[in-house]
């Protein structure tokens, strides 16, 4: 296995994105491309590789599941995009179908790395994959609510005037309409929001919470229909990820996974704070939720059952 080398399944935005994200990283040396129209993906191969020059040395091409054997990390970005007005859990039939014709494909290659889920319903496309890949648990991350705990650290602060990196905030559970905000434990480094808040003679942004997790929750609606898709965003988000399993740095990020029976929950991938390294999934966190966001979270919880009940797996 080349910890160096990932495969990009899926060329759309959302996978061209992803590995022009990748390509400035410099993390890997080599990086294939997959997709079921194989113009595309030398297309993208191509386009890629011209910029090399201004980047790091590294084997853009396009290839086939042949390919994928020694990678040390697969991306999954396939699948059919959301529309406006549509939801993400509206995807699950087209995109289960489809992920029953590459997950397979990767576990015949004897794969032994670890598979990064980016498609969207993202928690249920996570459990499928775990379930038709035979993979441990531990290798089966999806890129769960990175993204949108990364946009609610924004706005948190734009609307405090603070460097949004100093923002510690997380969004739990589905990728999607359920997911909640956990106020209980947000702080600006180390210092709890609404201290916070008075110290910057700010008394407002606590009585705009539900508002600004509004707007972290439906942003993906409202780029939509305004550009037609998302891309950038995750694109950054799937480096993020990829960085702390490359570099093994221990991070902490609400990656999707097996829940492991906290909150009473099992048989399900939700996003829940996960110490992430080379091995994948370390540790799925058992933070202190108030019991409004224990509740929350088995509401989210009960969402995607629901709907993996539906799948013939």
């Amino acid at each position: 296995m080349n910890m160096r080398k990932c495969a990009m399944i899926g060329c759309g935005f959302v996978g061209s994105s992803s590995a022009f994200s990748l390509l400035q990283s410099g993390l890997f040396s080599e990086m294939v491309l997959i997709d079921v129209n194989q113009d595309r993906a030398e297309g993208e191969a191509m386009d890629l590789s011209h910029g090399l020059p201004f980047a790091r040395p590294m084997d853009i091409y396009a290839g086939s599941y042949d390919d994928i054997s020694d990678c040390g990390i697969i991306i999954v970005t396939a699948g059919a995009n959301q529309k406006p007005g549509e939801s993400r859990l509206d995807l699950v039939q087209k995109n289960t179908a489809i992920f029953k014709s590459i997950i397979p494909e990767i576990s015949r290659r004897n794969f032994e790395g670890i598979l990064l889920i980016v498609s969207n319903p993202v928690d249920i496309l996570t459990y499928v994959a775990l379930k038709l890949s035979g993979l441990p648990a531990h290798r089966v991350i999806g890129s769960g609510t990175v993204l949108d705990s990364g946009r609610l650290k924004y706005l948190l602060g734009r609307k405090l005037n603070v460097d949004s990196r100093s923002v510690h905030a997380n969004i739990i559970g589905e990728h999607g309409d359920s997911e909640l905000a956990v106020w209980s434990s947000a702080n600006i480094s180390g210092v709890p929001l609404e201290h916070f808040s008075k110290l910057r003679g700010d008394s407002e942004t606590i009585k705009e919470l539900e508002h600004l997790y509004e707007d972290v929750r439906d942003s993906a609606d409202a780029i939509i229909r305004k550009k037609g898709a998302s891309y950038y965003g995750i694109a950054l988000a799937v480096r993020r990820i990829t960085e702390c399993i490359i570099r093994d740095e221990h991070s902490i990020l609400p990656v999707s996974s097996l829940v492991p029976g906290i909150y009473g929950l099992q048989d399900l991938c939700l996003s829940l704070p996960t110490v992430v390294g080379a091995n994948g999934i370390e540790q799925v966190l058992d933070i202190e939720l108030n019991q409004e966001e224990e509740q929350e979270l088995k509401r989210s919880a009960a969402t995607i059952k629901e709907v993996l009940n539906q799948l013939d797996l």
